[in-house]
């Protein structure tokens, strides 16, 4: 069975860093692209940052150059560094082994619980 846990969410404020962590288990970790995903309530899911199992990496436009996607395959973890905040980044965000699908990425499990980051001063 597949378990994607995320943690390392919190209240931080405008200009701040946090670094979100993912622990996977379940899945060939290495031989999985990975995304991070972020969703807000009314709204999708937002994919903000992809890795592929070699390293390669891919940012949405509203995170570009502020935030960084890793992952330590000995340790089945991917990590989101997030420097900059904003208010607009407040969000639950989620991890994911991801596939691509028709014309999109999509997550290939069940989601986990998400990790909550709210950016307030």
């Amino acid at each position: 069975q597949v378990q994607l846990v995320e943690s390392g969410g919190d209240l931080v404020q405008p200009g701040g860093s946090l670094r979100l962590s993912c622990t996977v288990s379940g899945i060939t970790f290495r031989s999985n692209a990975m995304g991070w995903y972020r969703q807000t309530p009314g709204k999708e899911r937002e994919l903000v940052a992809r890795i592929t199992g070699s390293g390669s990496t891919v940012y949405s436009d509203s995170v570009k150059g502020r935030f960084t996607i890793s992952r330590d395959n000995a340790e089945n973890t991917v990590y989101l560094q997030m420097n900059s905040l904003k208010p607009e980044d407040t969000a639950i965000y989620y991890c994911n082994a991801i596939v691509f699908v028709g014309s999109g990425w999509s997550g290939r499990h069940s989601w986990g619980q998400g990790t909550q980051v709210t950016v307030s001063s």
